[in-house]
């Protein structure tokens, strides 16, 4: 069984990537099990972010890395707040407040239209290093509604949806995500290479 080290302390994606390379059989630790410390995120795209992530971790592990980085791109607001999505939300109180920094700076516009994206690193080595890209579009709504998903997902509402994915239930939500079209191009890639 091959062994990847996924860069993050979030038990959630853990989960979610584990359940779907499962059938590669392909063992996923995380962060802490590898001793892997955080990485300050530098880059000024998702992508550069994901690889720096993965390729740090490479370099501490000698392992493969698997690293993500993702957010939500707003098109009214200059597709704000992007990579700096968690950090935006930490700046403005969390969740739910940031919910009405948005809403105060969209005001009455009625270009409501956003997406989320996802890019997943992979790095075999220092220099081989893969990238994959999933999107998810959709509008945000006026006031947040429901409880489930984290992060923005009570105000994000995807096309060929009349509700937010706070309302969606999570295997619903893990099949259309951002991350698991990014996740289902990894595994072809993976499964190709087997």
């Amino acid at each position: 069984m091959t062994t990847f080290v996924l860069a993050s302390h979030n038990a959630h994606k853990l989960e979610e990537i584990r359940r779907i390379l499962l059938p590669l059989n392909i063992q996923i630790i995380d962060s802490e099990t590898a001793h892997l410390p955080d990485v300050i995120e530098t880059g000024e795209t998702f992508k550069e972010n994901a690889v720096l992530k993965a390729t740090e971790g490479f370099k501490q592990t000698k392992m493969p890395v698997l690293a993500d980085d993702s957010g939500l791109c707003i098109s009214a607001l200059n597709d704000a707040p992007g990579v700096y999505s968690a950090r935006f939300a930490a700046k403005h109180g969390g969740y739910p407040a940031v919910f009405d920094v948005l809403n105060n700076q969209l005001k009455d516009n009625p270009n409501r239209k956003a997406h989320y994206v996802c890019v997943i690193a992979l790095a075999m080595s220092e220099t081989e290093v893969y990238t994959f890209e999933g999107e998810l579009h959709g509008t945000l709504a006026f006031a947040p509604e429901g409880t489930g998903g984290f992060g923005y997902d009570p105000l994000f509402i995807p096309d060929g949806y009349h509700k937010t994915l706070g309302c969606i239930p999570a295997e619903e939500k893990n099949k259309i995500s951002h991350r698991a079209k990014a996740l289902e191009k990894l595994f072809e890639f993976l499964k190709n290479r087997q």
